[in-house]
């Protein structure tokens, strides 16, 4: 049975500069739809939320609005970005959601993900070079490879090809790090495309 989800208001958005290119700048993102209010939720939306600090973001308080979707989603991101337990290195997972977040133009993410791929890796000119240039930008064998895997994967599943895997493969990854590659780059063609049909985002860039 489907459950019926509470109806939101449209949100009157401010006369904010809205970024024109692509930054690792810290943006800020304005709903179009009304989010819930704090003072309103409920213990189910409290659990959706996962972590209580997210209740301080727009955007979660709009997607909690189904408390059980957002659970869920929250704890697929965290299984993906910041699982220990072998894998790719978090600077590459997030270099995976930054190479997905340039090819969908959802530059709120892109900005998001490029400042932790080039803290995490260390790297500002190579993750800044990807925003710039795109993700045909040169890169290093092991970055071209993860960025290469996550544009096919981000454009269309099936242009994801043998030839992507093996690039992966020859850079050193094994099955779990080329699994978190593909992962990564999936959650976000999803994210994004959540993210740009909710709203955008503000701030000069």
């Amino acid at each position: 049975m489907t459950e019926t989800l509470p109806s939101a208001g449209t949100v009157e958005t401010a006369a904010a500069p809205r970024p024109e290119r692509f930054t690792r700048a810290e943006l800020g993102w304005e709903p179009w739809l009304e989010p819930l209010a704090a003072d309103d939720l409920t213990d189910a939306h409290w659990h959706g939320l996962v972590e209580r600090s997210r209740v301080n973001s727009d955007y979660f308080r709009l997607l909690v609005r189904d408390p059980g979707i957002l659970h869920a989603r929250t704890k697929a991101d965290f299984d993906i970005f910041h699982n220990r337990a072998g894998g790719l290195p978090r600077a590459e997972r997030e270099l995976a959601a930054a190479a997905t977040s340039r090819v969908n133009g959802c530059i709120f993410c892109a900005s998001v993900h490029a400042r932790f791929a080039a803290h995490y890796a260390k790297a500002p000119a190579d993750v800044q070079r990807l925003l710039d240039d795109g993700v045909d930008a040169p890169q290093s064998d092991r970055w071209r490879a993860v960025i290469a895997a996550a544009a096919a994967v981000t454009a269309t599943p099936s242009a994801l090809t043998a030839d992507h895997l093996r690039a992966l493969a020859d850079t050193g990854l094994d099955l779990l790090g080329i699994s978190d590659v593909l992962h990564s780059a999936a959650f976000f063609g999803w994210a994004n495309r959540l993210m740009l049909s909710l709203g955008e985002p503000f701030g000069d860039a």
